[in-house]
């Protein structure tokens, strides 16, 4: 995912807590959504954008923002 806007490394460690994951209970079902759509082959079922463009802006990748449409339709 190289033209695409990085996301932040969840092992890194920060001040407090100690990493981005210690947020986030293991029971939480933002995790496997997580795991859901990164198994997703979006290239194969027609996702545009999951090769980036050389020019303009970096855009975020579409697995990160299906991660979000469906984390919002879950919590309404």
């Amino acid at each position: 995912m190289r033209r695409f806007v990085e996301e932040a490394d969840r092992g890194q460690r920060t001040l407090l807590p100690e990493c981005l994951d210690d947020f986030i209970d293991e029971s939480n079902p933002v995790r496997v959504i997580d795991v859901f759509v990164d198994a997703l082959g979006l290239a194969e079922m027609g996702f545009e954008g999951v090769e980036p463009a050389a020019t303009g802006r970096p855009s975020y990748h579409p697995s990160v923002l299906l991660k979000l449409y469906i984390y919002g339709y879950l919590n309404r």
